[in-house]
């Protein structure tokens, strides 16, 4: 077990002097250069000059923190993290500045100490995934052209790559329809933003229905829009009840729009979508599905029949930054007929005045509720490329295949309680005979000891422990080694 502590601040390397440069015969001002003023620009012919070796103090500053943090977590609770922020960043703005070099190396270095590491297998609480390395990649190329998709001159090349990848994800969720589209969002709760948004201008006032499993944004969603507060039905089994549904849709009349979920956050569970689009249609309501967890089981032959139904939704929802391995953020909204996009079309005469969009420059502004927003594509883009259908497949089934280990494992120990076997990646389970205060205890100890990142669902009315994991390289030794960090607080053997 790591008794690391947080890394010394004088263990960072000197920084250069002002206006010296971090290679030999690169004066101030020059380009590659650490200088004070002209601080070197990240764009233009010289701006991966100037990249370089900035990149070098920030791989070496990750490889450190990480180290120094040794385990998913850092150690010590947030009175621990606040004391070693306030020793790094403060004061915040200074009088004079403390050189590129070394402001970058140590607030890195503190950084990737006091992370919650997704890549580390024993940081398994949240829908929060360990990227690619070839996305996060791509991810910098993006940042460091800084476009922005608000208008087809500030992003000539990106705002085509986004039409080419939305469509084919569209394409990817509806293989029948004859014209969908998608929106890049940045991520589930915009998405179901979106959805909510776009039926209450097609509909006028619309009451939303929706499981008891269904994420918190769409119940925000409601709210922010004016709409009356969504109608929960029964989940049974975790999943949203056909039958309590079709009683809902024939009591209540007017404009509807059902929510589904396909990945519930709390459980991963999937509704039952053939049956609730059946009820969608035979009531003459609007469908949306939220599978910002679920949805890329698209990828996977094995796991795609878990979507059935998929389809037949008028809007979809998906997270790439999730079961993707993408960085955040890279959520993706789908809709059946692009025409029910029309409303978010706007005028501004500064970025697509109609002379434009007449002579054909592509018309950016109806593509989203945000103006400015970096071009979150490419990422993708590059994933898409480089592993193929078949690549993502791989790493979606062996991320699942994991999670079944781990319930077969607490299912097989006496002294827990499996709450059942995962539909995704997330797994139920709390030590058997334990109260609810225990059960947090332990996860709780577990935080503040930074050794494992649990997270917790209340189901059934009882607190359990939860599980999700999204690292396709977890080994069964990791998994054995969670459960054996949880034994020993249960049997209070911790020390």
């Amino acid at each position: 077990m790591s008794t690391s502590s947080a890394p010394d601040p004088s263990s960072s390397p000197a920084p250069a002097a002002p206006g010296t440069a971090p290679e030999t015969g690169t004066a101030a001002g020059e380009p590659g250069a650490f200088s004070t003023w002209p601080a070197p620009l990240a764009g233009g012919a010289h701006g991966p000059d100037a990249l370089r070796p900035l990149i070098g103090l920030v791989l070496e500053a990750l490889r450190e923190g990480t180290a120094d943090r040794g385990g998913p977590l850092p150690p010590g609770g947030p009175l621990s993290v606040a004391a070693l922020v306030q020793q790094i960043a403060e004061p915040v703005l200074p009088d004079h500045g403390i050189g590129a070099g070394d402001a970058l190396h140590r607030l890195v270095r503190t950084m990737a100490y006091g992370a919650a590491d997704p890549a580390d297998p024993l940081c398994a609480a949240h829908l929060h995934t360990p990227p690619l390395a070839l996305a996060v990649a791509a991810d910098l190329a993006a940042s460091a052209l800084n476009q922005s998709l608000d208008s087809w001159d500030q992003a000539p090349t990106a705002s085509e790559l986004e039409r080419v990848v939305t469509e084919a994800v569209a394409a990817e969720v509806y293989p029948d329809a004859p014209d969908p589209d998608a929106l890049v969002t940045t991520g589930g709760t915009e998405s179901n933003q979106l959805a909510l948004l776009l039926a209450r201008e097609r509909h006028g006032a619309i009451q939303v229905i929706c499981g008891a499993g269904s994420h918190h944004s769409v119940q925000r969603a409601a709210w922010l829009l004016g709409l009356p507060a969504p109608v929960v039905v029964s989940a049974g089994g975790g999943t949203l009840d056909p039958v309590a549904l079709d009683e809902a849709l024939t009591e209540l009349h007017g404009p509807r729009l059902v929510v589904a979920t396909a990945g519930a956050t709390d459980t991963g569970r999937i509704d039952p979508l053939p049956e609730v689009a059946a009820l969608c249609e035979r009531h003459g309501v609007e469908l949306h599905v939220d599978a910002a967890y679920g949805g890329p089981l698209l990828f996977s032959e094995r796991h795609r029949p878990a979507l059935a139904g998929l389809e037949r939704a008028d809007s979809v929802t998906l997270d790439l930054h999730k079961l993707g391995w993408q960085p955040v953020a890279a959520g993706l909204f789908a809709v059946r007929d692009r025409s029910r996009l029309g409303p978010l079309a706007i005028t501004a005469d500064y970025l697509n005045p109609d002379d434009d969009t007449e002579a054909g420059l592509p018309d950016l502004l109806g593509r989203s509720l945000r103006t400015t927003r970096r071009p979150d594509v490419l990422k993708v883009a590059v994933t898409f490329r480089a592993l193929g259908r078949s690549g993502l497949a791989e790493l979606v089934d062996a991320t699942v295949a994991r999670a079944g280990d781990f319930a077969a494992l607490v299912a097989a120990d006496t002294r827990f309680e499996l709450w059942d076997r995962p539909t995704l990646s997330t797994v139920l389970f709390r030590p058997r005979g334990a109260t609810d205060e225990q059960t947090a205890d332990i996860r709780r100890t577990l935080l503040t000891s930074g050794r494992a990142v649990l997270g917790r669902a209340r189901i059934d009315g009882r607190l359990w422990l939860k599980v999700t994991l999204l690292n396709p390289y977890t080994t069964a030794d990791d998994l054995h080694r969670l459960v054996h960090l949880v034994i020993e607080l249960v049997e209070g053997t911790h020390r």
